[in-house]
């Protein structure tokens, strides 16, 4: 098993920024990704970003590319997901989650380990 813990969550105002932070404990993989999925009300989750642990190899999706960015920490099994220039439209619960497989997927679906989930809010 795996637990995945989030951090970071809050209110802010448009244009703001914040940092998550997912920390991961239990069961070790040898190539797996790790990445942030977001649910708003009444909408599907949907995919943010995710990275390549072994490659050190994030990709996104097109809604936040060139305003949050995602890293790792090795040391601390923590994923970082910054977000800058933040819009009303990023409101949603923001979701940790891993992927035990070494390639890519935007799909939830393909995501086997969850955190709790953590609120985002961006007044207008």
């Amino acid at each position: 098993q795996v637990q995945l813990v989030e951090s970071g969550g809050g209110l802010v105002q448009a244009g703001g920024s914040l940092r998550l932070s997912c920390a991961a404990s239990g069961r070790t993989f040898s190539s797996y990704n790790m990445g942030w999925f977001r649910q708003a009300p009444g909408k599907e989750r949907e995919f943010v970003a995710a990275i390549n642990w072994r490659l050190d190899m994030p990709y996104y999706a097109d809604s936040v590319k060139g305003r949050f960015t995602i890293s790792r920490d090795t040391a601390k099994n923590t994923v970082y997901l910054q977000m800058n220039r933040l819009k009303p439209e990023d409101t949603a619960v923001y979701y940790c989650a891993v992927r035990t497989y070494s390639s890519g997927s935007y799909s939830s679906n393909d995501y086997d380990y969850w955190g709790q989930g953590t609120q985002v809010t961006v007044s207008s």
